[in-house]
């Protein structure tokens, strides 16, 4: 639960201060380890959960426009509006 709602300190003791009034909870000082572990561990957890949720590449980078055509031989084609998506890959640990 803490570390797929990635949570802040003040999440996290409130979290843990709720765990430890549950009936068959952990102890404070089940509590104060758990604190301790998160806040030493925590980006290096995010990192392992984010690449176990990846399978093959990642999108690493993306720009996208709209154009708008205002001058064409067939006036059918003009006010036509046209997205264009760039999108740069990686693959997975790269």
């Amino acid at each position: 639960s803490i570390a797929s709602a990635d949570m802040d300190l003040n999440q996290l003791e409130a979290f843990l201060t709720a765990q430890t009034k549950k009936q068959g909870g952990i102890t404070s000082d089940q509590a104060a380890v758990i604190a301790k572990f998160w806040k030493n561990h925590r980006a290096k957890i995010r990192e392992s959960l984010i690449n176990q949720s990846q399978w093959d590449n990642v999108l690493k980078n993306m720009n996208w426009r709209v154009d708008l055509k205002l001058q064409s031989r067939h006036t059918d084609q003009i006010n036509t509006p046209v997205a264009i998506v760039e999108m740069e890959l990686r693959k997975k640990g790269q």
